[in-house]
């Protein structure tokens, strides 16, 4: 089953939809979301990325991001995928939003309107080894220092939420 994408303009107004790899081709904006779980600690839930994504494959994340299908309302999205990748069932919340766009070695690129969630949740998370490689629970202090100093071991947007958010 191909996967749709909501295509958007820059006040997430839906334009249309577009098959996911040839949104990524063309570098259309499109919908998204990026999921951020916190423990009673404080600390964030990342994920390392599975090493079979066809970008930023093994890289380190937000607790989990994806794009919703047409028709899907978003909040409704992230939450499927957030129980689809880690095994969470939380109540999510609307953060902001921000737009970004990056390229990537093998020609695909993310042009997004994403949307951030945010919610809480402190057991293990049970993870999805299709979407997800590994995880590690940090607090944002800590993955801001990490970031300076090892840019290339997280995701480009993860970046420049941390860089937003905190």
């Amino acid at each position: 089953m191909q996967e749709e994408v909501i295509l958007v303009n820059e006040l997430d107004q839906p334009t249309g939809v577009m098959e996911k790899l040839e949104a990524h081709q063309k570098g259309v904006l499109h919908r998204a979301f990026s999921v951020f779980i916190f423990n009673e600690k404080g600390e964030l839930l990342l994920q390392q990325r599975a090493l079979t994504k066809y970008h930023s494959a093994g890289l380190w994340t937000n607790t989990c991001c994806s794009h919703p299908r047409p028709d899907e309302d978003t909040l409704l999205a992230a939450n499927r995928r957030l129980i689809e990748e880690m095994g969470i069932e939380t109540q999510l919340t609307h953060k902001t939003h921000f737009i970004y766009r990056t390229a990537f070695e093998n020609g695909l690129t993310e042009h997004e309107f994403d949307h951030i969630y945010f919610g809480n949740y402190s057991q293990m998370p049970s993870i999805n080894k299709s979407e997800v490689e590994s995880f590690v629970w940090m607090h944002p202090e800590n993955i801001k220092v990490e970031i300076i100093e090892t840019p290339e071991k997280y995701t480009s947007w993860f970046k420049i939420a941390m860089e937003k958010l905190f």
